[in-house]
């Protein structure tokens, strides 16, 4: 069963994640409830890298663990941020960057690395609308979008991931 809760757990925790960084980017959800998702999130992160240790030491899997592994001290940092700063910081910008960057290069990693019939197209796909979502969410307020900026590259993020890990769970 853990097994099993390893494979489709991050098919839904991916999209869930990014829509609830969504949420509060347009303020339905109070900061209070932001920091104890990332109490939850890097609890998830430390309990699935440690029980997915020695799986992910070789192969493609070695990009997602690194992926693990960065993305873990960067919520750290980015819940510690966010626990004493009332507001958007720069280490929240880091933590956001580094999700939406790191799994960018492991898909392009991933797609490089696995066999055609695992459809490494979808991981083409997942590294384009990651990096297209960073572009879109950290330059769209310099162009004065804003909000709209934000929400349409976190989509991008989020459409993007969803379908690399769905295609990850699928093929694995």
């Amino acid at each position: 069963m853990f097994r099993r809760l390893r494979k489709n757990g991050p098919v839904l925790l991916v999209p869930l994640a990014w829509t609830f960084v969504t949420v509060a980017h347009l303020g339905l959800v109070a900061r209070e409830t932001v920091v104890i998702a990332h109490v939850v999130m890097t609890t998830i992160f430390v309990v699935f890298t440690a029980a997915s240790w020695s799986e992910m030491r070789t192969g493609v899997l070695y990009a997602w663990q690194v992926v693990l592994l960065v993305g873990t001290g960067v919520t750290l940092v980015g819940l510690a941020a966010l626990a004493v700063a009332p507001a958007y910081t720069e280490p929240v910008a880091v933590m956001l960057s580094a999700w939406m960057l790191a799994p960018a290069a492991a898909y392009v990693y991933t797609a490089r690395n696995v066999d055609a019939d695992t459809a490494p197209a979808v991981y083409q796909f997942a590294a384009i609308l990651s990096v297209a979502g960073w572009i879109v969410y950290f330059c769209g307020p310099l162009v004065g979008l804003g909000t709209t900026a934000a929400v349409v590259g976190l989509t991008l993020v989020n459409v993007g991931q969803t379908a690399g890990i769905a295609n990850a769970g699928y093929q694995y």
